[in-house]
């Protein structure tokens, strides 16, 4: 069988069979580490917490981080933090100098702004820590119990916590420089996938419960629009709309000049999926200012701590828009592009070279991107579509949004990465049909 032969040549490889396993040891600690309780924290007392993460803002954070947060975990607070200041930074390198300064100097700029990063990271967590634990607290009371009231505690929680985040940033480098790659994504992939098990038994339990009402149909068609969606996710990852070329090329030997019709790749997506990572975290910033617990009587905790309001949606989509501008703006060089063409002697029938022809690119690209992001936020906001279907709320996150195109876009990475070690080896690829093609714009370039 094709997949038996290709399971064996990726264990002959040695380089790629030790980065597998470094990889799959990585995961596995990440995946301990996020059932070790806080110390001080009877485990017993969590059922509420729980109950609180099964939906709304919660329950995305409570997946994001593989489920620590609803375990009261060392690691509860995940890798977004490390996310959102990314985020923070690569703004800021597009409107202070310093910042604009350090993004050209190449090697040592990227260190620099590493360092900043991980600064900004531990700000985030020191405000998010105690904020945590406010929730966590308010939540063990339901329970009838709650967190040891001394300053100690919180202060070595708060310091276990920043640190949970801090090593769980660190596994993700390492599975990048030792690994198969990805490590951010991978680790925030395999907190999605560790949700879906249990998000399925319990769709299926429910179906179950309403099979008078066709319930079991109703799960296989439900089955059905999750294979549909994931095509579509798959699509949206990889869509390239390719503008043709014509260009003269001289034939150095004889002198003579052959008009040749190529294609200049541009991605429908260019974005990839950060307009909905840079998004979604503009929609956390409520539970960090106004606290994980906030009251749900106020209009505005009912439609921003709801990730199945209309207004949260309405928002959502918005900020998805505006940024899928803002990273095709910030990662497309049209400019460079048209001076590449010039350089090599292309050009845009009936477009002048070099400024024109950089217009015209920029132009055509706006246009793309405009129905890309449309789409983009349709999809983003799909679980909040189903779960107004009735569909539970843990199974909905897997028919759209973040989850769907991190999920996706990690395994076309992984494999596509796996692909390139066997096809360097003169091994066939893991397709017949053709290489498996990545994506762009992802969470792993941070």
């Amino acid at each position: 069988m094709k997949a038996v032969e290709t399971v064996k040549n990726i264990w002959k490889i040695e380089d790629l069979r030790n980065r597998i396993l470094t990889t799959l040891l990585f995961v596995l600690i990440y995946r301990l580490g996020s059932y070790i309780v806080l110390p001080g924290i009877d485990p017993q007392s969590l059922d509420a917490l729980k109950k609180s993460t099964e939906g709304g803002l919660l329950s995305l954070l409570d997946m994001f981080s593989g489920g620590a947060f609803s375990n009261a975990s060392i690691f509860a607070l995940g890798i977004m933090p490390y996310i959102s200041a990314s985020i923070v930074v690569q703004l800021l390198g597009l409107v202070v100098p310093y910042f604009q300064k350090m993004s050209q100097e190449g090697e040592s700029g990227r260190k620099k702004i590493n360092q900043w990063t991980r600064v900004l990271t531990i700000v985030i967590l020191l405000v998010q820590a105690p904020t945590y634990l406010g929730n966590l607290d308010t939540q063990l009371k339901m329970s009838g119990s709650s967190l040891p009231g001394s300053w100690g505690f919180i202060v070595t929680s708060t310091i276990i916590l920043t640190s949970g985040s801090m090593f769980v940033m660190w596994l993700g480098e390492r599975i990048t420089d030792r690994g198969i790659g990805n490590g951010i994504s991978l680790l925030i992939m395999i907190g999605i996938i560790a949700r879906l098990p249990m998000a399925f038994v319990m769709e299926l339990t429910k179906r179950f419960g309403d099979q008078g009402n066709g319930g079991l149909v109703l799960f296989f068609v439900e089955l059905v629009l999750l294979v549909i969606v994931f095509g579509l996710a798959i699509l949206l990852v990889q869509g390239v709309r390719k503008i043709p070329v014509q260009y003269a090329k001289r034939i150095v030997g004889n002198k003579q000049y052959g008009g040749v019709r190529q294609y200049l790749p541009l991605k429908v997506n260019a974005a990839g999926v950060m307009p909905i990572i840079f998004a979604q975290a503009i929609m956390f910033i409520p539970l960090l200012f106004f606290g994980m617990s906030s009251s749900q009587d106020s209009a505005f905790a009912r439609a921003f701590f709801n990730n199945n309001s209309v207004w949260y949606n309405i928002v959502f989509a918005l900020l998805i828009i505006v940024f899928t501008y803002f990273y095709t703006a910030m990662i497309f060089r049209p400019q460079q592009i048209a001076e590449d063409l010039k350089r090599n002697e292309g050009f845009i029938p009936g477009v002048k070279p070099g400024k024109k022809t950089a217009e015209y690119i920029d132009d055509i690209m706006s246009k793309v991107t405009l129905p890309s992001s449309i789409f983009l936020a349709f999809v983003a906001i799909m679980p909040a579509i189903f779960s107004a279907l009735n569909m539970s709320d843990q199974f909905a996150q897997f028919f759209g949004g973040t989850s769907l195109l991190i999920l996706v876009g990690v395994v076309l990475d992984t494999l596509s990465q796996i692909e390139g070690h066997l096809t360097n080896r003169h091994y066939d690829g893991l397709m017949k049909s053709g290489r498996i093609k990545g994506r762009a714009g992802s969470v792993s370039a941070y």
